[in-house]
């Protein structure tokens, strides 16, 4: 079989598998599924009002024909980007594929159809709700993402290290154990779906076919397929209301009472 009908068949079938498994796996969550995985953050990352972990990942591919450095990442390989909001049980819920590897992920955030829908208020999230254990303003609801991503209403990113108190120290170290459950899906997508552990060796365009069909081929595997086995493969972010070393004990559920002002 020569190497042209291969290439036909594989596009084909991560075509149809997409298709197939996109409206079942991958739904635009309901206001209750965002409550439901704003809840597994506060029992898991004890990180209230989060409704997702955000963060990109480099997919390795080999380096497309006349592309001169646009798919050059700041890693020193040619990829392209996986962007990706997961949840506590290491499932995708939106995701956003092909940009350039060496495109910024803030721009990567700003023009994907995920962030133009959160900015604008397309993917009902809840309206606002109080913290744990607060009488104060209600607080809104959060993606989480790190230092790479810019500050939005409704994605939260850590303080910069400059000037750090004990209150912002704590507050970091909760939004990095929120922020872990995106890497530890990355960790059990790649582990699952081990052509990611190499460069592809396909034109981009076709490479954006095989993430998606194994994104939803991983949604899929989580809900009907998943077993202890493979989550052991991956660390999972501590539970509990352990603190870190401060100087004094903050409480599990201290955050600010509106939203954060970085600077």
């Amino acid at each position: 079989m020569g190497t042209s009908t291969i290439t036909d068949v594989v596009r084909a079938t991560c075509a149809a598998i997409w298709l197939r498994l996109k409206a079942s796996v991958l739904p635009h969550p309901t206001r209750q599924q965002w409550l439901d995985i704003a809840q597994g953050f506060l029992e898991r990352a004890q990180f209230p009002n989060c409704i997702g972990a955000l963060n990109r990942k480099h997919i390795r591919v080999k380096k497309p024909p006349n592309s001169g450095s646009q798919f050059y990442n700041y890693k020193q390989f040619f990829s392209v980007v996986l962007l990706a909001l997961a949840n506590t049980n290491s499932r995708f819920i939106i995701v956003d594929i092909g940009s350039y590897g060496s495109t910024a992920d803030a721009r990567i955030f700003r023009a994907s159809r995920m962030g133009c829908w959160l900015q604008s208020n397309q993917l009902d999230v809840p309206q606002p709700a109080n913290l744990p254990g607060s009488t104060g303003p209600p607080a809104p609801y959060v993606v989480v993402g790190d230092k790479g991503f810019a500050y939005y209403s409704h994605l939260m990113r850590p303080f910069t290290r400059r000037g750090l108190d004990a209150k912002r120290c704590t507050f970091n170290y909760r939004l990095s154990r929120a922020r872990r459950f995106v890497e530890c899906t990355f960790g059990v997508f790649s582990h699952k779906w081990r052509v990611f552990l190499s460069p592809i060796q396909l034109a981009p365009q076709n490479v954006i076919v095989v993430i998606k069909a194994c994104v939803v081929l991983h949604n899929y595997a989580r809900t009907y397929k998943a077993t202890p086995d493979e989550d052991s493969q991956v660390e999972s972010p501590p539970s509990g209301k352990d603190t870190i070393q401060l100087g004094r004990t903050v409480p599990y559920w201290f955050f600010p009472l509106s939203p954060v002002v970085l600077d």
